[in-house]
């Protein structure tokens, strides 16, 4: 049985449902009073009793007027009266009637002639109260106007969710006119897969009662507006009726586009500043050169870009290379490659440190000579020829779907180093304005940092030359010795360091063994080193005693401008295998002696070159064939992290190894002993004795 069928077939059922009112009628209780033709009551509903206070045993056989009217309307009343029963013609109007309590109500009545099966005529009247009547018309005709000119998209559908009805706005947005919509359920009009949450959603409020508000968004395109995608907020309804029976679901769709749009804008703009903030936190944390173009490809891919390409023009990097002519083509040095997936455009781009001529009429080529971003939102095969190196690049990018391209300038302090190229393939969506001024701040943030890394780069060749230049080569034979040396400058800054070692012959086939440590860097630090270096060198000559020399340099420490140094001055005279040493406030060097655990040497610490006033110690030790002597700066040992003792500890253990030639033992200090990061340069010196004829020497 259809639902229609058991509504009609419940209301002629007083066992199966409930007398409640259920619709507008019975809201109104509308009043029937059947008046015969000499003016009596006949009949009289219960809904009369309640209108007019009478019950009907009151008000059977009664005349109407004297009953229901105020005396001074009779002569109205009967004349109208006199007209229906005569002409058949109804009267309807607002009336004050005469209540049983006395007072006067408006009542809306409407009467009209009836004829029954004898030719007999009787005059129906049909009352409701007024007021209630008003409140009711002023509901309904709010409530039609509401719907019909609201901006609202409105739909009533019944409970098989089939169309019932649907206002003008819904028209619109569906470009479907209302009378299409009618009967049909709502899949049949809203066809698209994305309205199966909606149709869920309502099954789930005809169940539940629970309105959901606001709280499914649809976003595509209708027909009303196939060109432009759009935003809708569904809201939904269960209808009941007073009684309580479920009548459908009310549909309320706002178009909400622009919040929509906003809400994605926002969202995009947050997306751009996180990446900003990114790449300020991840870009630039070393002042190397291909790192830091790796860690600004690796910022915009995937975030921004499917493949990322970082190149700067190989004059840049090489100094004394000659930029190419202003028509000709630009040579650019690969750098950083990074691709989201692989792709055959990874394949397209150059390879890092690679090198490669782009012709005037490329793409990259134009950016960097005029210094202005490019953007080819949609790219097509004249655009891929301009972006690719060469006709088989452009292939592969082809191949690979690269359908959006952009190329960001690399400038620093007015300078053109390069660029940045992002390509779109796997992305769907095209490279807009906005992704383009986030990919020239990217590029901006970057170039500095690529300048600042190149530059100091530059600056640190050149102090590793300077730095080597002032560090002795080995004298190709030293009586009784065979040594090794290293010089590591520090890998967290570029500035000249103030370590040195020197091996110095001198008279008697003796060796002065020098190591020491200006404090601080840069030039003056490399400039104390080099003044120091020197005056050893000279006061060695002289045959001093250990003590004497740091004696001297002491003194002239003391008159270089705020400058201090440790040092560590040995001699060895192989003809009594013997050492005298002595320290300016160095770290002890420390004896291997053949068969034995390695040792820090106990010796008097002095104070460092420079302060002034303190008298040094001379030591002396024997050193037999096959013994070392260590000598070392403060950064080979010293981190900020481990107490200075546990690190000699580790240094001795280093050293308490099978034995091993002098350049394998340097390799392994340095390797198990230095970090990447280390803020110190280290100058390593290790000396050896050898079997030496006996004897006094030559001053002996």
């Amino acid at each position: 049985m259809s639902a229609d069928a058991e509504r009609v077939a419940g209301a002629g059922d007083p066992e199966g449902k409930s007398s409640q009112p259920s619709g507008l009628m019975d809201l109104l209780a509308v009043a029937a009073v059947l008046v015969d033709a000499e003016g009596r009551i006949v009949l009289w509903s219960p809904q009369a009793a309640d209108l007019y206070g009478y019950s009907a045993e009151e008000a059977l056989g009664q005349y109407a007027a004297p009953l229901l009217i105020h005396q001074e309307h009779w002569d109205l009343v009967i004349e109208k009266f006199a007209e229906v029963m005569q002409t058949g013609r109804s009267w309807g109007g607002t009336f004050p009637v005469r209540h049983k309590d006395g007072s006067a109500r408006l009542v809306e009545l409407r009467n009209m002639r009836l004829l029954d099966d004898r030719g007999d005529f009787y005059a129906l009247g049909l009352a409701t109260d007024s007021p209630t009547l008003r409140e009711v018309e002023r509901d309904v005709a709010l409530s039609t106007r509401l719907i019909s000119q609201s901006p609202i998209g409105v739909a009533i559908l019944d409970t098989e969710l089939r169309y019932a009805a649907v206002n003008p706005a819904l028209e619109r947005m569906h470009g479907i006119p209302a009378k299409d919509h009618l009967g049909r359920h709502y899949r049949e009009i809203m066809s698209a897969s994305k309205f199966e949450v909606p149709e869920t959603a309502m099954r789930q409020v005809l169940e539940t009662g629970v309105p959901m508000v606001d709280q499914a968004t649809v976003v595509g395109r209708s027909p009303s507006d196939p060109d432009q995608q759009r935003a809708w907020s569904i809201s939904l309804y269960r209808l009941e009726d007073p009684q309580g029976r479920i009548l459908g679901v009310a549909d309320l769709v706002v178009d909400v586009t622009d919040r929509y749009q906003s809400a994605l804008e926002a969202s995009e703009a947050r997306r751009r500043l996180a990446l900003i903030a990114d790449g300020s936190a991840r870009i630039g944390t070393t002042l190397e050169v291909e790192q830091t173009a790796r860690e600004l490809a690796e910022v915009t891919v995937p975030q921004l870009a499917d493949v990322a390409t970082v190149d700067v023009l190989d004059s840049i990097l090489g100094a004394h290379r000659p930029a190419r002519e202003e028509g000709g083509p630009a040579v650019f040095r690969a750098l950083a490659v990074k691709g989201a997936y692989p792709t055959e455009a990874l394949q397209a781009a150059d390879p890092p440190g690679q090198t490669a001529a782009y012709e005037a009429d490329r793409l990259a080529t134009q950016c960097v000579r005029t210094g202005r971003p490019i953007l080819v939102a949609d790219t097509d095969d004249d655009d891929l020829a301009r972006i690719a190196r060469d006709a088989h690049a452009a292939t592969l990018l082809a191949r690979a779907g690269v359908h959006s391209y952009l190329l960001a300038p690399l400038i620093a302090r007015g300078q053109i180093l390069g660029c940045l190229g992002l390509t779109r393939a796997r992305n769907p969506l095209p490279f807009d304005e906005d992704d383009l001024a986030l990919a020239v701040e990217l590029a901006s943030r970057a170039a500095v940092c690529i300048d600042n890394a190149r530059w100091h780069q530059s600056v640190r060749n050149a102090a590793e030359t300077l730095q080597r230049s002032l560090l002795p080569d080995h004298p190709p034979h030293l009586p009784g010795l065979r040594l090794a040396s290293r010089y590591r400058p520090a890998q967290a800054t570029y500035e000249i360091g103030g370590d040195w070692y020197d091996v110095l012959p001198l008279d008697g086939d003796k060796t002065a063994l020098v190591v020491g440590d200006v404090m601080g860097s840069g030039i003056d630090a490399a400039a104390t080193m080099g003044r120091l270096r020197t005056a050893t060198s000279a006061f060695a000559d002289l045959d001093l005693e250990p003590a004497q020399v740091l004696q001297h340099l002491d003194k002239i420490t003391s008159g270089l401008e705020h400058y201090i140094a440790t040092c560590v001055y040995a001699v060895y005279e192989p003809h009594r295998a013997e050492c005298r040493i002595a320290t300016a406030g160095h770290l002890p060097p420390v004896l291997v002696r053949s068969g034995k655990h390695p040792e820090l040497l106990d010796l008097p610490t002095g104070t460092p070159l420079g302060v002034g006033g303190v008298p040094f110690e001379t030591t002396t030790f024997r050193l037999d064939p096959g013994d070392q002597l260590v000598l070392y700066t403060d950064g080979l040992v010293e981190t900020r992290h481990h107490p200075i003792d546990e690190r000699l500890d580790t240094l001795c253990r280093l050293l308490d190894a099978p034995d091993s030639s002098l350049e394998e033992t340097c390799d392994r200090l340095l390797a198990d002993l230095r970090r990447p990061d280390d803020p110190d340069d280290v100058a390593l010196l290790i000396a050896r004795t050898e079997p030496f004829p006996a004897g006094p020497g030559p001053h002996g």
